[in-house]
């Protein structure tokens, strides 16, 4: 089963994009080290992070709550949204409808 959504996939990518973003270290979900973080360009930092929210969107289809780097998201089906825990004091919301 997917994760169900009602919005347009790009809008809904682009804000999980920012929101796992905000995960300080959200770049050790795809294997990388933070020396090779660093070594990145702003548009691959970009589009790595795409690339995590866009495995963790279609991941959250399987299992509903998945570790990026020091944060966490789950995906609330019962409220149609995705929640993306930054650190123990900020959490944001991607809603799916």
């Amino acid at each position: 089963m997917g994760v169900r959504h009602g919005r347009a996939y790009g809008d809904i990518l682009r804000e999980l994009t920012e929101a796992v973003g905000g995960i300080e270290d959200s770049y050790r979900l795809c294997g990388m080290e933070a020396e090779e973080w660093a070594g990145l360009g702003e548009q691959e930092r970009r589009e790595t992070l795409e690339a995590i929210a866009d495995d963790v969107f279609y991941g959250l289809g399987a299992q509903p709550v998945i570790a990026v780097g020091a944060g966490k998201v789950v995906y609330h089906p019962k409220f149609h949204v995705i929640e993306v825990s930054i650190n123990n004091r900020e959490r944001r919301i991607v809603r799916l409808i």
